[in-house]
């Protein structure tokens, strides 16, 4: 990781995707003064599984993939986390160890704000409190997504999903292909397959008119037909 020169935290617009939005102008002062602006790169690891957290990571650019190791040591990819998201905060919150693994999939910008700059507003700020609570609320919601997902859906069901999910959350380029681009094995991370079965799938998507392929970008071509596969 590479530190950067620091920005107002007053003047950021990326923390009014995250609790801190909910900040007084003098806390949001004293994490400006304090915190680190860093640089990580593509395939670079923010924080393991177990790792003690000093502090969280808020996600200025870039995309990192927050992951859990099974029993049997295979990876699963429960989130992936963009702009505005702040890493690390739940295990913070509840002082345990962290969690999952966060590993970035480009090139980030995150700003390092220490715990105690996280900590110390709950006490006495009503609103940031209140607004700590939704965010992890909706943290604990997506988890039970990803659980039902998991074991109510048919792998085709859950590829059908995962491309769909990465259109609406991450856009499409000029000429149609997804702006995120993942490995075949991300993407059967995050699937809960095999990486094999993953390229088998994607290709047979491809065969049926559904998707469009070119090396590892993936073109939705027919939605209605994907969006039924996934329900």
């Amino acid at each position: 990781m590479n530190e950067r020169a620091k920005s107002k935290c007053e003047q950021c617009i990326i923390r009014q995707f995250n609790s801190m939005r909910a900040m007084t102008h003098e806390e949001l002062s004293k994490v400006s003064q304090c915190k680190e602006v860093r640089t990580i790169k593509k395939g670079e690891i923010i924080f393991k599984e177990g790792d003690a957290l000093n502090g969280v990571f808020c996600v200025n650019s870039g995309i990192s993939k927050l992951s859990k190791l099974s029993e049997n040591g295979k990876s699963q990819i429960v989130k992936l986390a963009g702009k505005g998201e702040i890493l690390g905060q739940r295990s913070l919150i509840a002082r345990e160890e962290a969690n999952l693994t966060a590993e970035a999939i480009d090139d980030m910008e995150v700003c390092f704000i220490s715990k105690e700059h996280i900590l110390e507003p709950l006490d006495r700020n009503n609103e940031y409190s209140t607004e700590m609570l939704r965010h992890l609320a909706n943290e604990l919601k997506e988890a039970d997504d990803v659980i039902v997902n998991m074991s109510h859906k048919s792998v085709k069901q859950r590829m059908a999903a995962c491309i769909l999910y990465m259109n609406d959350m991450y856009g499409s380029d000029s000429e149609g292909f997804l702006n995120l681009v993942l490995s075949r094995e991300d993407i059967a991370d995050i699937v809960g397959t095999a990486t094999e079965s993953a390229i088998r799938m994607i290709s047979d998507f491809k065969k049926q008119g559904l998707i469009n392929t070119m090396g590892k970008r993936i073109k939705i071509v027919d939605f209605r037909k994907l969006q039924s596969m996934a329900q």
